[in-house]
């Protein structure tokens, strides 16, 4: 006779309580379950600073170019200090979005003080989104723009031995996807890559993506959002590239050093977890923070936050590591 063991209930770990207050803010322009009849209110009803706002009392210049892709062009914005010095470090930014909104301005408050602190050039693009652009348009589009930042190194004015590729979310995602492409493929060469509690696992059967389920930001339900407009039915299937989804990498060998955070509150905890734990087992070198009570994106959405500011440093200290300066 079988016995039917009882099932244990996946709590949730706790927010940090600073971070729960911003939570009661948040929850009705940011809320948990996106599905996608909401991408199109998501993509225009987000309450960011627009990117002039952001460059007010700021030494840094603008520039925008459109570069090729297959089938087309992309914008990308370049930013670099007044009075910059040629042959520094380059950071190559991702925006985050689930992979269905956002744009190159996404995350800019964070790239902009790298910017500063670094005289870094960062150059931030406007890839294709899904579901309009599904896989592997957002990803190519990703790595064109890589390679031609490289390729421009000299008339962008910085080192291209020093370049760095960094995202959040589906950028982060995204950002680990270029990194895998750039070493298969002997593309450009990567310093560093600085994944923000990245989006990388399309199958949401960790014990944290049924943990955050209608609570935080960007929840289970959000998630088979973003990955069904990106794969469609090849979503869980193994039609899935490495390149759209890394979790999916069996060999994680030969990458540059990573750096890897997230919340201990958000759906992409343990698939982040894993991915750094993969680059270890392969002898490569990644760090990684899981920051206690975090929800995802706490560091953008909730940015005074005690929290926000430790993990914001860390970034700042590892990209110092591998910059210098």
């Amino acid at each position: 006779m079988e016995v039917e063991m009882p099932v244990t209930p996946r709590v949730a770990p706790p927010f940090d309580v600073e971070l729960g207050t911003a939570l009661t803010v948040l929850k009705d322009v940011m809320p948990s379950t996106i599905t996608a009849n909401r991408i199109p209110t998501m993509r225009i009803g987000l309450p960011v600073p627009t990117i002039t706002s952001l460059l007010n009392g700021r030494a840094i210049k603008h520039e925008q170019k459109s570069i090729p892709v297959q089938d087309g062009e992309m914008v990308v914005s370049i930013f670099t200090r007044y009075g910059h010095v040629a042959e520094g470090p380059g950071i190559f930014h991702v925006h985050g979005g689930g992979m269905i909104f956002g744009d190159r301005f996404t995350g800019a408050d964070e790239y902009l003080d790298w910017v500063e602190r670094f005289d870094a050039v960062v150059v931030s693009i406007e890839y294709r989104l899904a579901p309009e652009f599904p896989d592997p348009t957002p990803v190519n589009d990703c790595y064109a723009g890589l390679v031609w930042m490289s390729e421009h190194a000299e008339e962008l004015g910085f080192d291209r031995d020093r370049l760095v590729v960094a995202g959040a979310n589906a950028g982060g995602g995204l950002a680990a996807g270029i990194s895998l492409k750039a070493r298969d493929e002997s593309g450009p060469v990567i310093a560093g890559s600085l994944l923000i509690n990245p989006m990388i696992d399309d199958r949401n059967e960790t014990s944290s993506s049924h943990q955050i389920s209608g609570m935080g930001v960007w929840d289970r339900g959000s998630n088979d959002t973003g990955w069904d407009a990106l794969l469609g039915d090849r979503r869980t299937t193994d039609g899935v590239s490495i390149y759209a989804a890394p979790s999916r990498a069996t060999d994680l060998s030969g990458l540059p050093p990573t750096f890897i955070d997230c919340g201990s509150a958000e759906v992409f905890r343990d698939e982040d977890v894993a991915y750094a734990t993969r680059i270890w087992e392969h002898g490569g070198i990644a760090e990684l923070h899981v920051w206690p009570g975090g929800f995802h994106g706490f560091a953008t959405l909730a940015p005074k936050a005690q929290l926000s500011a430790q993990a914001r440093e860390a970034r700042v200290k590892w990209l110092r590591r591998i910059l210098g300066g």
